[in-house]
């Protein structure tokens, strides 16, 4: 029992010890005895911007772990994400079109933009990789990539031309410094919408084994696959609407708890959301930190830290393929006891 969920306690008590230590880090200062003994300006402090703050960086990290990690078992590709998959890039440049359209619209209209072209995104970039015959392990991102900086360079083109790029760089740029109450219930969707890839989860590894595989177990392999494509390209459009565009997160979460415990989605996705939310956690919890009183956007210690670690996750699985790395019994069971044998290795 403790060796097999030993992993998934050890992540959820660090991400409650920081959870309760981020909402006494800030500007201003929120004492514990201050808000016992009922001083209303911290009580209004904590429940307008701390705790709000708190929810949105947990949604944020759980959504995008899992989004990747959605992906990357339905492209059987270890290196696809919202990042690399244009999903991000699509949801910016719907936000761009519901600002140019509906320069009066809601939060919640430009979240509708951002779902329908996130989801076109995503299911236009999975239907052109499914057409090229060399899928090379570094061929599909780079597609992904090239396919994204079309979609992003569109979108500045036009913010330009039509002087929107003040109004855009919110999205750009991910932050949690504009989180206040009444301003990120959106990204509560993320919930729902996690609880449902677990429900499916099964679905998700068998259709990342092909479309006969699929076909022979009975399981509807489009469907799948573009209900998979949507839920993560939801969850992706819902974060960026209200923090922006951060990196790489849905990259190498997924990569470091796969490394640990193998690629079978329900065994690795609970530890895979709290390992994420524990990662977004410690960078905003560093960007309030570094040159206090002020704050570093989220987007640059993710993208700093983030690249480093994808170029080691890439060296990594060049040389290694999908070799998993042992600790213990954590990860016996599972996908992880099977090197593909096309990435050079044979059963372990």
């Amino acid at each position: 029992m403790i060796k097999k969920y030993g992993l998934t306690i050890f992540l959820g008590a660090v991400l409650i010890i920081l959870s309760v230590w981020s909402l006494f880090i800030g500007v201003l200062d929120v004492e514990l005895s201050s808000l016992m003994s009922g001083d209303v300006a911290q009580i209004e402090i904590f429940f307008i911007s701390r705790l709000p703050r708190l929810l949105a960086i947990l949604c944020t990290g759980v959504g995008m772990s899992v989004a990747g990690l959605i992906m990357q078992q339905l492209c059987m590709n270890k290196f696809v994400s919202p990042t690399t998959g244009a999903t991000i890039s699509s949801a910016q440049f719907g936000i761009l079109l519901a600002l140019l359209f509906m320069p009066k619209s809601t939060l919640w209209s430009r979240a509708i933009f951002a779902f329908v072209f996130a989801i076109l995104g995503t299911w236009i970039f999975v239907w052109f990789i499914q057409r090229i015959q060399f899928k090379d392990v570094v061929m599909v991102p780079l597609v992904g990539i090239m396919f994204g900086n079309v979609i992003g360079g569109i979108t500045n083109y036009l913010a330009y031309k039509y002087e929107m790029t003040q109004a855009l760089s919110t999205w750009l740029v991910g932050h949690f410094s504009m989180v206040l109450r009444g301003r990120y219930e959106i990204v509560y969707l993320v919930v729902p919408l996690v609880i449902l890839a677990f429900i499916f989860a099964n679905h998700f590894n068998i259709v990342g084994m092909g479309k006969d595989f699929s076909k022979n177990l009975g399981v509807h392999y489009n469907f799948i696959l573009f209900m998979g494509l949507t839920i993560a390209a939801m969850i992706t459009a819902s974060v960026v609407v209200v923090v922006g565009s951060i990196s790489y997160i849905g990259l190498i979460v997924p990569n470091l708890i796969a490394m640990f415990k193998g690629d079978k989605i329900r065994g690795t996705l609970v530890d895979t959301a709290l390992f994420g939310a524990i990662f977004v956690l410690m960078c905003d919890m560093l960007g309030r930190t570094v040159i206090a009183p002020y704050e570093l956007p989220i987007e640059l210690i993710v993208g700093i830290l983030g690249s480093i670690i994808f170029v080691a996750l890439l060296i990594y699985r060049l040389n290694h393929g999908r070799k998993a790395v042992r600790l213990g019994g954590v990860g016996n069971s599972g996908c992880a006891a099977v090197v593909s044998a096309e990435e050079g290795g044979g059963k372990k």
